[in-house]
């Protein structure tokens, strides 16, 4: 034990004061504040631009239902005007009706292609004109619809509540287990793939530099592997923690300097909400979501994740490292040889995406005890609800898989760290792993 922490304590000093460490640590949280708030920065500054827009050949309900919006798009029925002519009048564009055997296409003319959200609201006003003139005909106001679903929208709301194992009825949320699930998810998927290469390549960098000849002379390759891993998972551990207390604080710093006409915006379409209410509405909706979020088994989700985590980096760091000791430098060899060992997290992340809405079916089930899969897929699962025997028994699978993948990483890093200038095969490696010493 005495050696694996001297390893684990070489491990994380020499990563940590690593320059690659403290610029990845500090300056990924700036530089992620700085495009999620620049890009809202720039949606809320950026105006689309009027559109005026003549339209001509159209038909008599046309110009009597087509809406004008004095922001975005504005309509001038007219007969003097076609596609030659209104960059020299002033439009924008030139909207046209084709008299075909279906009459509903229109052609529009105009100076610049068209955003799909500009495109899509030209649409609905057309869609809004035609059903208006059809009501009218019918002799039903459009007015007295419109107040209907007004009032109606959001009227009725579904609570789900379902019944724990001591029969206590809980209330869930199917959104924000979504949201929880998938995000716990994806950051392991994530870490593994970022902190499995970052073992990978301090046992290559090792082999190179023939530091792991002497180590390897002294230490059993069990304790070499743990004392490596468990460094290696501490400076991931670090990092973690870093960047949430950084992300925390540059948030708070930089909500405060906010465009003006950002919160403006807001406000417009806090009023513009369906159903009226203004501030009252939103202020309900973010009691709803925070009560919502409140429900969440957060101790569970955690304490879940945290293992997951660890175990998952575990599993994998030590596979990660065996590749490592044998690669010689040839990139190559080292993408050949990685495949079998990505091809399962890849997977997981493919079932635990495409399934998440059926936490309970049976290939969730399954691949949440897998130890190569459940991981990812077993964090999908726990914000649902997951049968305490399941989690234990994922639980326990995973801590066994990780002590024996330590151990076989071991005896294969033991020859291939010694090994140079031979390309290795998994077939030569299982042999070394199973071979007595």
């Amino acid at each position: 034990m005495n050696k694996i922490g001297l390893i684990l304590k070489r491990e994380y000093i020499t990563r940590v004061r690593n320059k690659t460490f403290l610029l990845s640590t500090f300056l990924l949280p700036i530089a992620m504040i700085l495009f999620i708030f620049g890009s809202a920065y720039f949606a809320a500054t950026s105006k689309d631009y009027l559109k005026k827009i003549a339209v001509v050949n159209y038909p008599t309900y046309l110009k009597e239902n087509l809406q004008s919006d004095s922001s975005r798009l504005q309509f001038n029925f007219t007969t003097a005007i076609d596609s030659s002519n209104f960059k020299r009048k002033g439009y924008d564009a030139v909207l046209n009706f084709n008299n075909d055997s279906i009459g509903k296409k229109f052609t529009i003319h105009s100076n610049k292609q068209l955003g799909m959200d500009t495109k899509e609201a030209l649409e609905d006003r057309l869609d809004k004109a035609y059903e208006k003139d059809q009501l009218q005909q019918k002799g039903i106001r459009k007015e007295i619809l419109d107040s209907i679903n007004k009032k109606s929208k959001g009227l009725f709301t579904v609570e789900n509540r379902v019944a724990n194992e001591s029969g206590k009825s809980e209330e869930v949320n199917a959104a924000i287990n979504y949201g929880v699930g998938f995000g716990s998810g994806i950051l392991i998927y994530i870490t593994m793939f970022i902190f499995g290469a970052m073992v990978m390549r301090g046992v290559m960098e090792e082999k190179t530099n023939r530091i792991a000849e002497v180590m390897v002379s002294s230490v059993k390759p069990f304790e070499l592997m743990m004392g490596k891993i468990l460094g290696i998972a501490l400076v991931g551990l670090t990092q973690f923690a870093l960047w949430i207390i950084l992300v925390m604080a540059l948030t708070t710093v930089a909500g405060a300097f906010l465009p003006h006409e950002m919160i403006q915006q807001a406000g417009a379409a806090n009023q513009a909400m369906p159903g009226g209410g203004g501030n009252t509405a939103m202020a309900m909706k973010m009691i709803e979501l925070q009560k919502n979020i409140s429900n969440v088994n957060w101790v569970l989700v955690l304490s879940c994740f945290t293992f997951y985590f660890l175990g998952g980096y575990l599993f994998y760091a030590s596979l990660f490292a065996a590749i490592g000791s044998v690669i010689n430098e040839d990139p190559q060899e080292a993408q050949s040889l990685m495949l079998p060992i990505t091809m399962p997290i890849i997977f997981a992340f493919i079932i635990m995406s495409s399934n998440l809405n059926t936490p309970d079916s049976p290939i969730m089930v399954w691949a949440s005890m897998i130890p190569f899969t459940s991981p990812i897929v077993m964090m999908g699962r726990i914000p649902s609800g997951v049968p305490w025997y399941q989690l234990l028994t994922s639980m326990a699978l995973l801590v066994a898989g990780f002590i024996f993948t330590t151990w076989l990483a071991g005896k294969i890093y033991r020859t291939g760290i010694l090994m140079y200038g031979k390309k290795a095969s998994w077939k030569e490696m299982f042999k070394w792993a199973f071979r007595k010493a």
